[in-house]
């Protein structure tokens, strides 16, 4: 038992890091769709990974959660809430890596546990450890610095965090696995995005059938490149601890941002290197925190719970002496 617990676990880290590695490395991806713009990509993004998702819960025969889905409204409305969230990100992201901004939004996945922790104080009423708060506070700090270095603020990360952040309590509420969900906000989002792609093809501003067969190929691959590393993320999200995944997590921006500076040598003035230095002193924060709060969890869970005594029960010294 114990080498088949391990062997999941191994198999749970080795999908983690497929998927937080290809959400790290996917700024390589998106300029090789020019001349397509940012829209026309998410377009495509949108209708392939439909199509995608559609053809994974086939092989899997995975659709009670359809019906289900189906008759909660609530549920319905809250997807349609992800669907456009996950949009507003997508696009973003999309159009700063195509940009040149690929450091910028890798600032948005390095903020986003912080944006995050802030949204449940601020709509969900957490009460935050002082740590959680030092935390909060150096990650605005290093927002203000930012702001100061780029003469304006950082509006591609904050935009970034704060749809994912939103994005990942909605999908909270919604309780859907990770393929379930995506194949529910893709077909809401399907047919607006046929309807974009149909409506450039008639203005003869589509790229999808005049740039190639190799172009065509790369879009249509935005359904694998957008599901493929979601399913992976499944895998192990059931096989690792959170507290594992918490620290994977970062896997993403670090490489995004060794990306921005390495491959596509945006530039790092020593401003922007303070207000990154800021964001992960504060990340630090929180990863000690959250490793010692499970600590502290898993030995209270090890210890085993006092017996309780049914009324009038003896105990065993009182049973000998009165013996």
């Amino acid at each position: 038992m114990a080498g088949a617990s391990k062997g999941e676990h191994r198999i749970g880290l080795l999908n983690g890091f497929a998927a937080y590695g290809a959400w790290g490395l996917v700024p390589l991806y998106w300029p090789l769709l020019k001349p397509a713009g940012a829209v026309e990509v998410l377009a495509h993004r949108m209708a392939w990974s439909l199509l995608f998702v559609i053809a994974a819960l086939l092989c899997v025969r995975r659709w009670a959660w359809l019906g289900e889905l189906l008759r909660q409204p609530r549920r319905l409305a809250l997807i349609a809430v992800a669907a456009a969230v996950i949009t507003v990100n997508w696009g973003v992201y999309i159009w700063a890596v195509n940009s040149g901004h690929v450091v910028e939004a890798s600032l948005g996945y390095f903020i986003n546990p912080l944006v995050t922790i802030a949204m449940g104080v601020l709509l969900l009423k957490e009460r935050l450890r002082p740590v959680q708060w030092a935390a909060v506070a150096t990650g605005f700090a290093a927002v203000v610095i930012l702001t100061i270095g780029y003469g304006r603020p950082p509006w591609i990360s904050l935009c970034l965090a704060f749809s994912f952040a939103t994005y990942g309590l909605v999908k909270k509420k919604v309780a859907l696995g990770g393929i379930e969900s995506l194949a529910a906000e893709t077909a809401i989002l399907f047919l607006p995005a046929l309807g974009y792609l149909l409506w450039l093809t008639a203005q003869g501003r589509s790229t999808f059938t005049t740039e190639g067969v190799g172009h065509g190929a790369l879009l249509a691959s935005t359904g694998i490149v957008t599901a493929l590393p979601l399913v992976c993320f499944g895998a192990a999200a059931i096989r690792v601890p959170l507290s594992t995944l918490g620290l994977l997590q970062y896997l993403t921006p670090v490489f995004q941002f060794l990306l921005g500076i390495l491959y596509f040598h945006e530039a790092m003035p020593p401003e922007r290197w303070a207000g990154f230095a800021l964001v992960w002193v504060a990340l630090l924060l929180l990863t000690g925190n959250a490793l010692h709060t499970a600590r502290g969890q898993r030995k209270a869970a090890a210890v085993p719970a006092a017996p309780v005594e049914a009324p009038g029960a003896k105990s065993p010294d009182q049973a000998s002496l009165e013996a």
